[in-house]
């Protein structure tokens, strides 16, 4: 769950995109949401950030402990175990969103990082072409400054007209290719008003945002994808994407990554866009908040999800009550035997309808169930269009009705209720799937995920980290059953556990009947995971039972002012900005950690390995409930 500031910042720190609103104050848990760290691997997908009941997650500051009142705990979802026995501590994660810095590390095992804003050159196999004047030439330093109001929505007018005295079509199109050029977001038309030509220009976002892009010439010796670095602070991946199409007038996929980033944080990835020059791009860096594009470069191919090494992470950990002492143990801990590589708590969903429901009454292809999980009430506070929807929804099984209640019907419960409106309420099955198949296929990727953290603690409180006859290692992509001689040469770090599928095996020890009995007990074969439809069909997958983090390092440090960010950025670097110094005298105590993550391993699961916490914003909301008071 993505989640607001609560403490204000120094002018200058948060900035946002002149479409948004501004968040509203919240309490902030003092654990909060989990970051799925990039790349799918097997039969995942990518999360997006869509959950089992919510459309928009942010509550405000009254409703937020409510609503978790009834929300998931750690032990709900099989979290149970620890790897080490050192004595936990307690601490605030994420009180700033500066507080949680991600940068991706590419294919090529490199860090991304911010900190080239300058165009690439080239040289271009430009068209024989009689001189012109230059596009700067074309407009007055007065129509710059109304253009230049126009695209930051300062202009009440709406648009800003030129009149072309000189009206000859190559003037024309200067000034449209001057206009568009230097002002991004910006669209132009030529009007003639009592006899004189007029350009026009006019903010194209939302109103031509999902036009197709125009062809421009483009060299044969440029590479068609425009590779760039992605700054962004307190907004996920695709509201930043769905933020550059509407400036640019394309479609969100053109755009390709490697992987989604959190919402609250501060993070770097690389994105690459079919046939949009850097100079475009780079020019959005003018009237983009929140936002910062740079190292642009040409390449001959998109990015391909889960092509990622992993991620590295810097975070800050404010308050904490550890001795340096403890800090030190449960950090060599970390950097020496690691976390268990448990699915986090996002990927339940925060209502009292976790997502593994859900997955489960698909699985068990109970489709009326599906429906009554994601549309009936619910206990715990919510957004009043989302109750009213749900009433409506129980009182008079109506879709069409149901719909009405709701403002934004781009939410899972608004996608669900409009294919039950087009396709009628014997046709679940095809009014389910107008929700996106990544959002579909997250429920029965969550099942799986419950099973595999449960079945995961049972191995943990059985055998602890010793590898015993019966476990499962991966030799390439094949698994092999260990026998009691090849366990004794084997490390927990070898050890792999199996999401349930077709096309798995299981541990030959009592753990491996587990899964069995568990998916038994649930109304499932584990010989029957494909599902009548496709989409819904499990291969299963291996995943590591233990992940040693790479890069480790840590420090403790001191400071006074909560407001006062403890983590040099890119974007400050860039700006020549000092970075943060550190009062030794100072009345609170910060642990920053720094270390590097393989793809689809979850941050916060190696947090709660060094705090000794549960991670659920349920139990966080209750700490920080007793915090405040």
């Amino acid at each position: 769950m993505a989640e607001t500031e609560s403490v204000p910042l120094p002018v200058g720190e948060k900035r946002s995109c002149p479409e948004n609103e501004e968040d509203k104050p919240s309490k902030k848990p003092r654990v909060e949401s989990d970051h799925k760290n990039g790349g799918p691997s097997h039969d995942e997908v990518e999360e997006e950030e869509v959950e089992g009941g919510a459309s928009d997650r942010e509550e405000d500051g009254e409703t937020f402990a409510d609503m978790m009142k009834h929300g998931l705990t750690e032990v709900d979802v099989g979290i149970l175990k620890y790897v080490s026995d050192h004595e936990g501590f307690s601490g605030i994660l994420k009180e700033r969103y500066s507080d949680f810095v991600v940068h991706e590390i590419n294919k090529q095992g490199k860090v991304v990082h911010l900190d080239d804003l300058s165009i690439p050159a080239e040289v271009e196999e430009v068209p024989e072409a009689e001189p012109q004047p230059k596009e700067s030439d074309v407009l007055t330093e007065d129509q710059k400054k109304q253009l230049g109001e126009l695209q930051l929505f300062k202009n009440k007018e709406g648009n800003v007209s030129i009149e072309v005295m000189d009206d000859t079509k190559e003037k024309r199109t200067l000034v449209h290719k001057a206009i568009k050029t230097q002002f991004a977001g910006l669209e132009t038309k030529t009007e003639e008003k009592e006899g004189r030509k007029f350009i026009v220009a006019y903010h194209a976002a939302g109103k031509k945002a999902l036009a197709a892009p125009r062809k421009h010439f483009w060299p044969k010796n440029r590479g068609s994808f425009c590779h760039f670095v992605l700054y962004k602070e307190n907004k996920d991946t695709m509201d930043a994407i769905n933020v550059l199409s509407k400036f640019l007038r394309l479609r969100p996929n053109m755009f390709s990554y490697m992987g989604t980033k959190d919402k609250r944080a501060i993070t770097v990835q690389e994105i690459a866009v079919l046939k949009i020059t850097a100079e475009r791009l780079s020019h959005l860096n003018k009237c983009l908040m929140n936002l910062k594009l740079g190292n642009f470069c040409y390449k001959n191919h998109p990015l391909k999800l889960g092509e990622l090494q992993g991620n590295h992470f810097t975070v800050v950990i404010r308050n904490i009550s550890g001795t340096d002492e403890q800090v030190h143990r449960a950090m060599t801990s970390l950097k020496q035997t690691g976390f268990i590589n448990y699915f986090g708590m996002q990927r339940f969903g925060t209502t009292a309808v976790s997502t593994q429901q859900v997955g489960r009454a698909i699985l068990k292809n109970d489709w009326n169930q599906v429906v009554d999980l994601i549309l009936k009430p619910r206990p715990g506070a919510e957004k009043e269009f989302l109750v009213r929807c749900r009433e409506e929804w129980a009182k008079t099984q109506d879709p069409e009705a149901a719909l009405k209640k709701l403002p934004n019907k781009r939410c899972v419960e608004g996608q669900l209720l409009r294919g039950l409106s087009m396709y009628g309420k014997t046709n679940i099955v095809t009014a389910f799937a107008l929700i996106p198949r990544n959002n579909r296929l997250m429920y029965v990727h969550s099942y799986q995920s419950l099973v595999w953290n449960t079945m995961v603690s049972r191995r943990i409180e059985a055998f602890g980290l010793k590898p015993v006859e019966g476990d499962l290692v991966l030799k390439g992509t094949t698994a092999h059953v260990l026998s009691a001689e090849e366990a004794e040469s084997r490390s927990i770090h070898d050890i792999v556990m199996p999401l349930p599928g077709f096309d798995v095996i299981y541990p030959t020890h009592h753990v491996g009947e587990g899964y069995r009995d568990m998916l038994s007990a649930d109304g499932l074969d584990i010989d029957k995971m494909r599902h009548k439809v496709k989409d819904y069909s499990l291969a299963g997958a291996y995943r590591r039972v233990v992940i040693r983090p790479s890069d480790v390092s840590w420090e403790v440090t001191q400071y006074d002012d909560p407001r006062i960010s403890l983590v040099h950025t890119d974007f400050e670097k860039l700006e020549n900005k000092p970075g943060p110094v550190f009062n030794k005298e100072g009345k609170h105590r910060a642990l920053r950690m720094e270390f590097s993550l393989p793809p689809s391993t979850y941050a916060t699961m190696a947090i709660r390995e060094v705090l000794k916490l549960d991670t659920s914003i349920k139990k966080q909301t209750q700490l920080n409930t007793t915090w405040f008071n």
